[in-house]
């Protein structure tokens, strides 16, 4: 089972979380990344944020990574996006 924690934060207060949960097991990480920062944005009514050359390096070093108004195009009414994986298949 792979699990992904999002959390909006604003005047550092988390406002709003969800967990997306994927068992696809024909996918691989990276795709379960996209899939459920999707998810994440179509329920937070969101755009997708865009991955940084800094974005990338913290996901890799932490299996966590927070978007600020740079990861987005659109104006965003909140601090920042932070995505953390929480669990992970054994092997993918």
């Amino acid at each position: 089972m792979f699990k992904l924690w999002a959390k909006l934060y604003s005047n550092n207060h988390m406002i709003k979380d969800m967990v997306v949960s994927n068992d696809d097991t024909t996918m691989n990480r990276t795709r379960k990344i996209f899939a459920a920062i999707k998810d994440v944005c179509y329920e937070f009514n969101l755009s997708e944020p865009i991955w940084l050359d800094s974005s990338i390096r913290e996901f890799k070093q932490r299996d966590r990574v927070a978007f600020t108004q740079d990861n987005f195009i659109d104006s965003i009414d909140f601090d920042y996006l932070e995505i953390h994986v929480i669990e992970e298949d054994d092997c993918y």
